[in-house]
């Protein structure tokens, strides 16, 4: 056999063998990748790649479910995965691979209490771990009466700002000075705490849980519960915390919330709001950056290598900004979860909450949750007023006091040391100075406790009605204008207001608003128009900084109507004193001469003297008007404000359009008169501006037999109204003169 014969032979021979034992010889070991994977609750993070590699995350079916690209800091995460135990390779080299880590489920159980029991923590500046192992950056504040180990009542604020910065000592000396051991726990991504950041996402409610029951756990607190404590961001992390119902929650105290992200504050009517929101947002995504708050690089400076550590995965944040770009309709899988009235229901905490509907921030629209709010010791408080009103109001402030002493603290409200005061009434006036800039003022009389037993106290302030409505604050006799003090107040069993009956009132083509529906045919009637032109007034009514809004009396810069730019319609003076309590609707007959427009609706008072009052502002973008038929009332259209929905506005033709006037309340008095003026957004709100599509189109509104123009109002009998109205002194109620 020639020899290149036999060297072919054998070359064959060895790989049939080599073929055969194949089976039976150990596979070679795959390269072990040197970055970090860890598992979490519907994510998986990566740690300590190199920048710019590919990478791909396979699922146990080893099938490549996602890749990623490592970012600058050498991190990478995924969100929204399905649970399940995943590994990670290298794109270009996929037999580096990394060992499994499993990816856990938000419907799944809690840790056992020994997880919770297992962590210490003291006085000061610390870490809490969660169930996926991120530590969260936590400080506590003890009161200065502490001198042992306790217990003592504890309250908990959660949120994105910095509540865990030792140096900020603002929200711990009020609860100190309450009488509370006060915990400041940032949410994750932000400050020292670990993670990537999202607002509002599934996961941050998850910590709340762990954070609740770690903190409970502790030898230094009352009954090992806690109460959750917070206004405007803090105040609603504290919903989306207690829907996971954590056990040893005592009660939450949520202040100037929202009901639904999408509808009450950043796409009101469906118009994106520029002028808050979105700002909002941005100051949000800047703040969760690496070191994005600033007091992170001192605490890392002195050695802090957790708070280092935890920077890692910021550069994975989603882009809020491009989040909202991209979504300009409702869409359910994105906002369901951010829509607090969608799990209100399972918020069964005792809970304490109060706004003012003419919030410039947050924008007033939460009562629309109370009715869905599972909880059985529900109290709700409403005022007139700006964003700060919740905490500084002296209307609100011993209710709120109250409601923590019974409900977290479980005692009955008590007595400073050596003095004759309760710790409320000694801290409201101080508190109420420093949010408005009005000192020397006293805590309206409440419930008196002398005398009652705990159990006493707590059933007197059970048996009060549920649900305030504090009227005219601001105009309160004896205190300084514009104090942040109501002028009177109503008290209801529920809401919506069980008593309250929806009122209308028709336009009609002469520009009033009559409680008689039009007799005059289509034909016979020639609809009022306007040009839809934004730019023709400010944007906003206030445009400062907001501590400016709260103070005594801010100024404001609410302009009429220029001609041609809006309509009006006003009633005749009112022959008995009216007050208005829930939402209102503005029903309008509209055709346009351009496929869409906004719409802003703005409701006041005109009284007697000539002065105009603001009082509350609805808006809607045309292409929006389908209605959810669901949750639909005559005082309150729903909008799905679905893109499958979206219809442009037919060329020719009128369609009805409901305007949403957000909730308020107030009282109308007998002489004053009732008006509506209709135009594109801008000047309504202190600092709300809108992304309008509008740019001068002719807008037209009929009010004949068929096409009912009309404004409904809830109006709610038996409130006891003072005789005289109050001077331009009201909360968040700018006046300016009337112009027809």
């Amino acid at each position: 056999m020639p020899r290149s014969r036999l060297i072919a032979a054998l070359i064959a021979l060895a790989a049939l063998v080599a073929t055969a034992l194949a089976p039976l010889m150990p596979a070679a070991e795959a390269a072990v990748p040197a970055y970090d994977v860890r598992g979490s609750v519907n994510q998986l993070a990566v740690t300590g790649a190199t920048p710019g590699q590919a990478l791909e995350l396979v699922d146990d079916a080893g099938t490549v479910t996602v890749t990623g690209t490592v970012d600058a800091q050498g991190s990478l995460l995924w969100r929204e995965l399905e649970p399940g135990d995943y590994t990670v390779r290298v794109a270009a080299d996929p037999g580096t691979v990394s060992g499994p880590a499993t990816v856990t489920d938000a419907a799944d159980p809690a840790p056992p209490q020994s997880f919770y029991d297992g962590q210490s923590l003291r006085k000061g500046f610390q870490y809490v771990t969660t169930r996926d192992g991120t530590t969260l950056s936590v400080n506590v504040a003890w009161p200065g009466f502490v001198t042992t180990g306790g217990p003592y009542p504890t309250v908990v604020e959660y949120s994105g700002y910095d509540p865990s910065n030792p140096a900020n000592t603002t929200m711990a000396q009020l609860y100190n000075n309450l009488g509370f051991v006060y915990v400041g726990v940032n949410i994750r991504g932000t400050g020292c705490s670990g993670g990537s950041f999202l607002s509002f996402e599934p996961i941050q409610g998850l910590d709340g849980y762990d954070v609740i029951e770690t903190i409970a756990a502790q030898p230094w607190v009352k009954d090992h519960a806690v109460g959750m404590v917070g206004i405007s961001y803090p105040g609603i992390s504290q919903l989306y915390v207690a829907q996971t119902q954590p056990p040893h929650l005592a009660a939450i105290a949520p202040l100037s919330v929202i009901d639904d992200t999408y509808k009450s504050t950043l796409y009101p009517g469906g118009i994106l709001n520029t002028g808050f929101a979105v700002p909002w947002a941005t100051e949000r995504a800047e703040q969760a950056a690496p070191y994005g708050q600033g007091w992170e690089q001192g605490r890392v400076d002195a050695g802090d290598t957790v708070c280092e550590a935890n920077q890692q995965l910021r550069l994975q944040n989603p882009d809020p900004l491009q989040l909202i770009e991209d979504n300009p309709f409702y869409v359910p899988a994105l906002h369901d979860p951010v829509a607090p009235r969608l799990f209100a229901d399972r918020i069964t905490a005792p809970t304490f909450i109060a706004g003012a509907w003419q919030d410039e921030q947050t924008g007033g629209h939460f009562p629309e949750l109370l009715d869905d709010l599972g909880s059985s010791h529900l109290y709700a408080t409403m005022v007139n007023g700006a964003h700060i009103e919740a905490l500084g109001s002296m209307g609100v402030f011993r209710q709120y006091a109250d409601f923590l002493d019974l409900y977290v603290a479980r005692r009955k409200p008590p007595l400073f040391p050596g003095s004759q005061q309760t710790r409320a009434e000694l801290v409201a006036p101080i508190l109420a100075e420093s949010l408005t800039g009005v000192g020397g003022l006293t805590l309206p009389p409440g419930l008196d406790y002398t005398g009652l037993t705990y159990e006493q106290a707590l059933a007197a302030y059970e048996a009060q009605d549920p649900v305030r409505i504090l009227f005219e604050e601001g105009a309160a006799p004896g205190t300084p204008a514009g104090a942040p003090v109501p002028r009177f107040e109503a008290t209801f069993s529920s809401w919506p207001i069980p008593t309250a009956t929806a009122t209308s009132w028709f336009l009609t083509p002469k520009g009033a608003l009559s409680s008689a529906a039009p007799t005059v045919g289509r034909k016979q009637t020639t609809p009022r128009s306007y040009r839809a032109r934004p730019g023709a007034l400010p944007a906003t009514s206030y445009d400062g900084p907001s501590d400016g809004l709260w103070q005594a009396r801010p100024t404001y810069d609410w302009r009429p109507i220029p001609k041609g730019t809006g309509l009006a319609w006003i009633s005749g003076p009112l022959k008995s004193t009216k007050v208005a309590v829930g939402t209102g609707s503005v029903d309008l007959w509209v055709r346009t001469s351009a496929p869409d427009s906004d719409l802003e609706v703005t409701l006041s008072e005109v009284r007697p003297n000539g002065r105009e009052v603001y009082v509350q502002s609805g808006w809607l973008r045309a292409s929006h008007r389908a209605l959810d038929a669901t949750e639909t009332t005559p005082i309150r259209p729903a909008h799905t404000d679905l893109a499958a929905d979206a219809r442009p506005m037919p060329k020719g033709s009128f369609r009805r359009l409901r305007v949403e006037l957000f909730p308020f309340a107030h009282a109308f008095r007998a002489g004053s008169r009732i008006r509506i003026t209709v135009d594109a957004p801008g000047n309504a709100r202190p600092l709300w501006a809108f992304d309008t599509l509008s740019r001068g189109e002719k807008v037209e509104i009929a009010t004949d037999r068929v096409r009912r123009s009309k404004l409904v109002l809830a109006l709610v009998p038996g409130v006891s109204v003072p005789a005289t109205a109050p001077g331009c002194v009201l909360r968040g109620q700018p006046c300016r003169d009337y112009r027809p």
